[in-house]
């Protein structure tokens, strides 16, 4: 292992161990659990041995019964420390675990919506779940067990010396082969955890990505195409996976070569010792080949721990890397206001969600509070970036964008964001009820308020009409619901919250006729008296706008009332022909 990847273990390692001693006192009685079993573990052969030379030989039986007994107290004791060894282990390791999953949750949400534009789910979710997941085993079979094989290897080294050195020093010379060849099966298990969890993420990120696609999958009959793709994925994790157990494989039967190779050594040089120099006792010999298997299995067992230590420190390594990004909005904003009164202000804002390929370039515009301004263009002008941007879910190259005179920057976040409420094209909902979807769960919000805010904007009858009404519970993403439906919930959830600024984001398009028909009045109610800013492909919507904003290619080419814009001739009476006059 190059010293980069050892630096880095160490690094992640440490890491993991501060979380995990958190809890000094419970990680103290660990240590000293794994203490004792290591000195109870190490005893048992020597009694062995002694009672083999003491009592056997000289056809003493009457302390047998003793020593049977203390034998089976010996080993009723190792059995109670295993059991807490094992339960307060993994009380660690999960608490950890706990801790990590709400960092990096909390990292997650507050995350730039570039870093979602470029990471795919799949790759989150491994990391959120199953990476963490992987984390634990390196306490519940790593840094802990391995702890305890260390103590017991080296309990059992002591106590080996002290039976007998000349016999101790035999044995002594395997452990140089075993740690090489642990050294050289380390060096190549770490490459095959790295791909591992790289084609687990590549596997995650596949299924997830076509089970949220089905619909388009089989609309356009690519079903065949995509159950080969996906069978060579799953190949491709199959021998990621395969080249580990491949070491293993190997690892194991060389280790217990070396074990009987030792084992054989004692029994030939403690033979000849007893027979013709009688200074090794068979009670020795005895001891020595219980020693064995017992200071081989820890050593063997450490390539096992390593396994999963390895495994949850690549896994550690992804989670840390991604809880380490600096790619939150920076909220360095001490503004804080109880409401606004709605005046919006783009000043020469330029754009990019990519370096070098400007989206706005340029862009200045008012809004009055309580004016309703709406947007138009073409798909690609950079409409729907002018409301992330106003909600600062990026941040802009140049320009400035006030509101109420102040630069959105210098607001505290959270505070800059409950001032505006957006409702969006594609909708989401949860797989919820109606009332936590349209609440999102805030417990501020009783359902009275939510009955008597539907009532207002003309929804309560179709809410109704659900069964179980507002307790309906949707399907993942709205899927139970039409699109007219998801849009007017969207509506409510937005008006509840009872905005300064409201954003519609092509609101009313990919509806039926009904549904139109209830959101124009939703639209006509929940704009009255507020700033707003709509954003639509279909101009009969947006003819009493108080102002219009017609753009191209990132640019503001026209801005008016309706018929000032139909009377220039220009672009926007282009659009309105278009839709309008056949």
């Amino acid at each position: 292992m190059s010293d980069k990847a050892k630096r880095f273990n160490l690094k992640e390692l440490k890491r993991l161990f501060v979380l995990g001693i958190r809890d000094k006192k419970l990680f103290i009685t660990v240590i000293v659990i794994a203490v004792l079993l290591s000195a109870l573990s190490s005893i048992r052969p020597l009694i062995t041995g002694d009672a083999v030379d003491t009592y056997i030989l000289h056809k003493n039986g009457g302390l047998l019964l003793q020593i049977g007994l203390i034998l089976a107290g010996i080993l009723l004791l190792e059995v109670i420390f295993q059991y807490f060894f094992i339960l307060l282990s993994n009380i660690i390791a999960q608490t950890v675990i706990e801790k990590l999953r709400v960092d990096l949750f909390n990292k997650i949400i507050n995350y730039k919506l570039s870093f979602f534009d470029r990471t795919p789910n799949g790759t989150i979710v491994t990391r959120s779940v199953s990476d963490i997941e992987t984390i634990s085993q390196v306490f519940t079979d790593g840094i802990l067990v391995v702890l305890g094989d260390v103590l017991r290897i080296v309990f059992i080294l002591i106590t080996m010396f002290y039976t007998n050195w000349k016999l101790a020093l035999v044995v002594i010379v395997i452990l140089p082969l075993m740690t090489v060849i642990t050294g050289l099966f380390q060096k190549s298990i770490k490459r095959t955890f790295s791909e591992e969890r790289t084609q687990t993420a590549i596997f995650n990120s596949f299924v997830q990505e076509r089970l949220s696609g089905m619909k388009i999958i089989q609309l356009f009959n690519r079903e065949e195409a995509e159950y080969k793709r996906f069978k060579k994925i799953n190949e491709n994790l199959r021998n990621a996976y395969l080249a580990t157990v491949f070491y293993f494989s190997l690892l194991f039967p060389v280790v217990e070569l070396v074990s009987s190779l030792a084992l054989g050594l004692v029994i030939i040089l403690g033979g000849v010792s007893a027979v013709y120099y009688k200074d090794v006792m068979p009670g020795e010999i005895i001891a020595f080949i219980m020693f064995i298997p017992m200071l081989v299995r820890p050593i063997r067992q450490m390539a096992e721990r390593f396994n999963n230590l390895q495994r949850g420190l690549v896994s550690a390594e992804r989670v840390f890397k991604m809880m380490d990004l600096d790619d939150t909005i920076p909220n360095k904003g001490m503004v804080e206001k109880q409401e606004v009164k709605g005046e919006i202000e783009f000043k020469e804002v330029v754009f990019e969600y990519i370096e070098g390929e400007e989206i706005l370039k340029g862009v200045s515009f008012k809004a009055n509070p309580g004016e309703t301004i709406a947007i138009v263009g073409a798909t690609g002008a950079g409409k729907s970036t002018i409301i992330n941007l106003l909600s600062r879910f990026y941040d802009i190259k140049s320009g400035t964008i006030s509101i109420d005179g102040t630069n959105i920057k210098d607001y505290e976040l959270s505070n800059l964001r409950s001032h505006i409420a957006v409702v969006l094209q594609d909708v989401f909902l949860f797989n919820d009820t109606i009332l936590n979807n349209i609440t999102l769960r805030d417990p501020s919000i009783t359902y009275e308020e939510v009955v008597s805010a539907a009532k207002e904007i003309d929804i309560h009858q179709f809410i109704e009409q659900l069964p179980n009404a507002y307790h309906y519970k949707v399907s993942e993403r709205g899927g139970t619901l039409s699109v007219g439906q998801r849009q007017l919930i969207s509506f409510l959830r937005a008006y509840i919250y009872n905005p300064d600024i409201l954003v519609l984001d092509e609101a009313t398009s990919s509806i039926d006729t009904n549904s139109e028909a209830l959101i124009q009045k939703a639209t006509e109610k929940i704009t009255k008296n507020r700033t707003s800013i709509i954003i639509a492909h279909r101009l009969a919507t947006i003819q009493n706008a108080d102002k219009i904003i017609v753009m191209d290619s990132g640019k503001i080419i026209e801005i008016g009332k309706h018929k000032e814009l139909l009377a220039k001739d220009g672009y926007y009476a282009h659009l309105y022909n278009a839709q309008f006059v056949k």
